[in-house]
């Protein structure tokens, strides 16, 4: 007969079971599902408790297409829920030796609710330091502080406001569900649902889109003096910026009739014109005019009226600049010969951060490279790895205690499944990973 399961977390599953499965033996399958222990499981059905674990189904009355709800009572014990398995030890008193401690014995393991734990997790594995800069900047910068109590704070700030977030979710849906507030938060979790589908598919097809690319540079000269042009096709004339011009020499030059104010994204204010001025592309020499801006951040900007003026195509391909009236090309540079404002790693904290980052990179590089092979075989697996086949894979392959653990945390079986499988059954991998991905910006 069919039982369908229902849980608190608002978790709805149908099982196939038979009408003489004990009750024991009924909460070991749920627990394959759920995931709650079957020890700490209380089954509710037409609204009573079921007490006696050697009682079958039949017995108790529950029937083909009945539901069931199942309840996490947390520090539990089967001699609590099971009266019946007291009576034979009724006469042994229950000592607690918990807190003696052998000799010789290895101390317990560290907590794995231990922010100081899951930072040195998080610092052990380059790869998910990487995407937790990514996903959650704060706590990433708590992290790489090397202060402690600071990643404690931030990481348990976090983790109260994603529970209070849960908690309101769960009061709001399990009150009036016309309730327009209720109505709002069932969107926004439909939203954000929608979102976060968007983005796993987008990583696992399109990946590249989440690289940065840095912008197009190219070494001139200016009356002499070396200089590092940005090529702009977007912007409408060649400007460059009041330091450079002084490092050029050309101020002295400079038209003061033609000041006023530069408008894109933000002002700035224009000092003048320089109308005609040379500039050295490799063994090309240019003529070209320029506007002096206060306040810009780059020394000097090629924009389309330079680029029209001497047809240059921007090849990016072959990653050059081709000047159209002559056919000479320049290469366009690359990361490491940009100018610092310009680096992709600029907005990395100061003591090293862009090595750190470099570290980073290389690292991850060489992590995709390992688990590339496991994954490859895992995902050839054949029919024994399809979906509907997860939960007994899972159970074949990790212990269920493992599996209870990580998902104490709040993260679902599936989830806790994948990433084991991920790292190749590495415990401490796996939760590092599940923090990252979980954890986002506030």
């Amino acid at each position: 007969m069919q039982i369908t399961i229902t849980t608190l977390s608002d978790q709805l599953f149908t099982i196939e079971v038979s009408e003489e499965l004990e009750l024991e033996n009924f909460k070991a399958l749920c627990q394959e599902e759920t995931g709650v222990p079957a020890l700490e499981m209380s089954i509710v059905w037409n609204g009573r408790p079921l007490h006696d674990d050697k009682l079958t189904l039949k017995e108790y009355g529950i029937k083909d297409s009945d539901m069931v709800l199942i309840q996490h009572l947390r520090g539990q014990t089967r001699s609590a829920q099971n009266p019946r398995s007291n009576q034979s030890g009724a006469g042994v008193p229950n000592i607690d030796f918990s807190s003696i401690q052998i000799p010789g014995a290895a101390q317990p393991s560290p907590s794995r609710d231990d922010p100081a734990f899951i930072r040195q997790m998080l610092l052990s594995d380059p790869s998910q330091l990487a995407l937790l800069k990514e996903r959650n900047p704060p706590l990433a910068e708590a992290l790489l502080s090397g202060d402690v109590a600071k990643f404690k704070k931030v990481f348990e700030e976090q983790r109260a406001a994603k529970q209070r977030d849960e908690d309101e979710k769960r009061r709001l849906l399990t009150a009036d569900p016309f309730d327009p507030r209720a109505q709002q938060q069932i969107e926004e979790a439909i939203r954000m649902k929608n979102i976060e589908s968007n983005m796993e598919t987008a990583m696992e097809f399109a990946p590249e889109s989440f690289g940065q690319v840095h912008m197009l540079y190219v070494d001139c000269k200016v009356n002499g003096h070396p200089v590092k042009a940005f090529v702009d096709s977007g912007a409408q004339m060649t400007i460059m910026s009041q330091a450079c011009a002084e490092r050029c020499h050309i101020m002295r030059l400079v038209d003061k009739r033609w000041e006023g104010v530069a408008k894109g994204v933000g002002t700035q204010k224009i000092l003048g014109r320089v109308h005609l001025c040379q500039i050295q592309i490799g063994s090309l020499y240019l003529q070209s005019s320029f506007s002096i801006l206060e306040n810009q951040p780059m020394d000097m900007l090629l924009g389309l009226d330079m680029l029209k003026r001497h047809q240059c195509v921007i090849d990016l391909g072959k990653n050059q600049l081709q000047i159209g009236t002559t056919g000479t090309v320049t290469p366009f540079l690359g990361e490491a010969d940009l100018p610092e404002h310009a680096r992709l790693n600029s907005v990395a904290s100061a003591g090293g951060g862009s090595k750190e980052d470099r570290d980073l990179a290389e690292a991850l590089s060489r992590s995709a490279q390992d688990t590339a092979a496991p994954q490859a075989s895992g995902s050839s697996a054949g029919p024994s790895s399809s979906s509907g086949a997860s939960s007994s894979s899972g159970q074949s392959q990790f212990p269920e205690a493992v599996l209870s653990q990580l998902m104490s945390h709040g993260f679902s079986r599936q989830a806790v499944v994948d990433e084991l499988k991920r790292s190749n059954g590495n415990v401490d991998q796996a939760l590092a990973s599940l923090f990252s991905k979980s954890f986002s910006m506030p």
